[in-house]
């Protein structure tokens, strides 16, 4: 794939201070259902950036490209996002406004939810995908209640209108009435899914008209009409977007800054991502409308201004990024000040100083030597062995960011190394999962250092684990699945007690958290009614 323009967040500019450049920045992630045209759409914003010159085309299919953002072997070959990606690139809109878009591309499925919450812990804004046949389907709903959770402003998308699908005032009355934030759109689409011509902007009464592109790879022409050539364009559809349009504002549904970003209104944007149409649109309400960094509460909620100086958190560990180098990359989230590459950082977890000579840009799979960042860039540290999910750095000014929980796992397989004779790299594969997130890693006296326990939200969650122990570490797994569904954390005082009952195992976390593993919600609710001094705390569930 052809590339042009730059990736690397774009230098500081004479006279620009922290606050100004942290103005320019853009920093969201795109969330959805499995399906829903999540990467394609990812794709074409940086399309629409021109920072690569061909579109990739739904991937998954034989001959064609896959996006940038979906980079691991799995995932070319599924079809779907397995991890979340990091895309840095800056961006001109058209009326002059100059923006560095971080824009990060989250898994759609629910196996991966947690990698999706370590994501929207390091975003301003969220862009919601919603398949226009579909509606809101179970895992966008499941995220949605993340952002609302954190107090993410959501932009609305509502793709596919290329195809078939549901009226557009029942897709708003079904965002309304489900979710409760009330849709105000900005665009309204000209032509009924599955025909569609165009776009009337509200904001301006004009009509944007698209021209369709050979398999979408390349930006589609757009020409803005006034309305009266608009009425001669498209005379069977015009007036109809006129009148539900006039409807919509006798109804409230005109958009609201100030309710946007305090989350009672969402924006709605009508698109077709594989053909790229409405992608141009979004662009100019992420640059005019979504927020800037701001003040990032620490630990104990006190917010941090952007102009405090550097501090950052890891929202990400990756490895296997670079087969040749087998390195790893932590991404960390710039909170405040400015960083340049060489900068000597404070580990809040450790105290030791931490040094950044190898800092890197991210986009997709691809890396470039980073100077400067500024809060909203994301930061991509090369062999930051000490670094974990959840860990801050900073810089004179001490603080501490509130750490990631893991969520409560629900499947639960001993890993055995098929090779005995690989226990090292075996020892060495888990460990760097874990590290990542990939997975959780449970271990116990009983069973061994050489047959842990890997503890999933989903079972998709094995599959990539022992993909990449055979791929990236020559130590292919067999996985023995447990009868476990239910997990709740402990206290030590307990574990002799609860080893003893049946269908029930404690294990320890890497982190030195007990976790009781338990059959089902019957045999839980069975000890603890006959035992109710047993120290039994739930996690963070995937659906919080």
């Amino acid at each position: 794939m052809s590339t042009v323009g730059t990736h690397a967040s774009a230098p500081a500019r004479p006279g620009q201070g922290v606050t100004a450049e942290a103005a320019r920045r853009r920093t969201f992630a795109v969330i959805s259902h499995p399906d829903a045209g999540k990467s394609t759409l990812t794709e074409a914003l940086v399309l629409h950036a021109r920072v690569i010159a061909e579109a990739g085309a739904i991937h998954g299919k034989a001959g064609r490209r896959s996006t940038v953002s979906d980079w691991m072997e799995m995932e070319k070959a599924r079809g779907i996002s397995i991890t979340s990606t990091a895309l840095q690139f800056p961006y001109t809109a058209e009326d002059g406004t100059d923006c560095v878009i971080n824009l990060l591309d989250t898994p759609g499925h629910a196996d991966f939810s947690e990698d999706t919450y370590r994501v929207l812990t390091a975003v301003d804004a969220a862009v919601m995908l919603i398949d226009a046949a579909k509606g809101l389907e179970p895992q966008t709903l499941k995220l949605f209640q993340v952002c609302r959770h954190r107090r993410i402003p959501i932009i609305t998308v509502i793709n596919k209108w290329d195809r078939p699908g549901r009226e557009p005032l029942e897709l708003l009355d079904e965002i309304e009435s489900r979710i409760g934030l009330r849709p105000t759109p900005l665009t309204w689409p000209v032509g009924i899914a599955g025909d569609f011509k165009g776009v009337l902007d509200r904001r301006t009464g004009a009509f944007v008209r698209f021209t369709r592109t050979a398999g979408g790879a390349t930006i589609a022409p757009e020409e803005h009409l006034p309305p009266a050539a608009a009425e001669r364009s498209e005379p069977a559809y015009w007036s109809a977007a006129v009148e539900e349009s006039e409807l919509l504002s006798a109804d409230g549904a005109d958009h609201d800054q100030d309710a946007f970003l305090d989350g009672r209104t969402t924006p709605v944007l009508f698109a077709a991502a594989v053909l790229n149409f409405g992608v141009n649109q979004l662009l100019d309400v992420l640059v005019h409308l979504a927020p800037s960094p701001g003040a990032r509460p620490d630990i104990d909620g006190r917010p941090r201004p952007v102009d405090a100086p550097f501090s950052a958190f890891v929202f990400k560990v990756q490895a296997g990024m670079d087969a040749a180098h087998r390195d790893r990359l932590a991404y960390a989230r710039v909170c405040s000040g400015s960083f340049r590459r060489g900068d000597i950082l404070t580990h809040a977890a450790t105290g030791k100083p931490f040094t950044t000579k190898y800092a890197q840009s991210v986009f997709g799979q691809q890396r470039t030597t980073l100077d400067i960042a500024w809060p909203g860039d994301v930061i991509g540290l090369v062999n930051a062995t000490a670094l974990r999910v959840g860990d801050s750095l900073y810089r004179d000014a001490a603080v501490i960011y509130p750490p990631i929980p893991h969520f409560a796992p629900e499947h639960f397989a001993v890993a055995r190394a098929v090779d005995a004779g690989k226990h090292k790299q075996f020892r060495r594969g888990i460990t760097q999962l874990e590290q990542e997130g990939v997975i959780q890693v449970l271990r116990s006296d009983k069973r061994g250092d050489q047959a842990p326990v890997l503890a999933a939200v989903g079972p998709m969650q094995f599959e990539v684990a022992a993909h990449r122990m055979a791929a990236e570490f020559s130590s292919p797994l067999q996985l023995e699945h447990l009868n476990y569904t239910l997990v709740r954390r402990t206290h030590p005082t307990d574990v002799a007690f609860l080893d003893q009952q049946r269908s029930v195992e404690v294990l320890t976390r890497t982190d030195g958290t007990l976790l009781a593993l338990f059959s089902d919600q019957w045999r839980l609710a069975a000890i603890e009614r006959e035992h109710p001094h047993l120290h039994l705390d739930e996690l963070v569930a995937a659906a919080n």
